[in-house]
């Protein structure tokens, strides 16, 4: 349930935008009815239509996730501070000034920031990674740290990838890259990451030690 209502923004922004993407014609109309107020010139085109609706619905969706979390007094990860920043900041930059460029940096600073608060942390003497896996995993320190670099590394090409087809495809590519694409190498690099840490599980409850890791 929890991954589900992780990705279910991208979700709801996929299947909106795939949906307007197709009507165009008729998305310009409703954003413009519904929206106008809110972007610049008061009258939203068929091309930027899809994307505007698109981001309000992401922008929404994200936007009650944090209250409802909030409301039932559960914690709120890092990545989710982070993306309902950079969807309120540059969803709303996007929705005013109807240009899908803005809203197509927010996968790649959304990543880059994580990726810097993980090398950040490292110089106030804490590792962001252990603490979110710490209670898993008990690892040598070498191991966090170059477990660490390996996000970092891996989150910075993210960025770079997602401008990459950003700016070289069209937005109904980079639509389904940014669902489908970078979902899939995130959740490869993160099988990797799971497989190589298997070695490291904690102890079952009931006393059952793991296998001793192959050297």
């Amino acid at each position: 349930m929890k991954l589900f209502l992780d990705f279910l923004p991208l979700i709801l922004f996929f299947g909106t935008f795939t949906y307007a993407d197709k009507n165009k014609e008729w998305a310009a109309a409703f954003a413009t009815s519904w929206f106008g107020f809110m972007v610049s010139g008061g009258v939203v085109g068929p091309e930027e239509a899809p994307v505007l609706i698109g981001t309000v619905v992401m922008s929404v969706i994200t936007l009650v996730q944090v209250v409802l979390l909030k409301l039932m007094r559960r914690p709120i990860h890092l990545m989710l501070w982070i993306t309902l920043a950079l969807v309120l900041v540059l969803g709303g930059a996007t929705i005013y000034f109807h240009n899908p460029v803005i809203i197509k940096w927010k996968p790649s600073i959304a990543y880059w920031a994580l990726g810097l608060s993980f090398w950040v942390s490292r110089m106030f003497g804490k590792n962001l990674l252990q603490e979110m896996l710490g209670g898993e995993f008990e690892l040598p320190p070498p191991v966090w740290q170059r477990l660490n670099f390996a996000w970092i590394g891996f989150l910075g090409l993210m960025g770079l990838l997602n401008l990459y087809v950003a700016y070289a495809f069209s937005t109904s590519t980079w639509a389904s890259f940014k669902v489908f694409g970078a979902t899939g190498l995130m959740l490869v690099f993160s099988v990797g990451q799971v497989i190589y840490l298997s070695r490291y599980l904690k102890p079952e409850p009931d006393g059952k030690q793991p296998a001793e890791p192959h050297r």
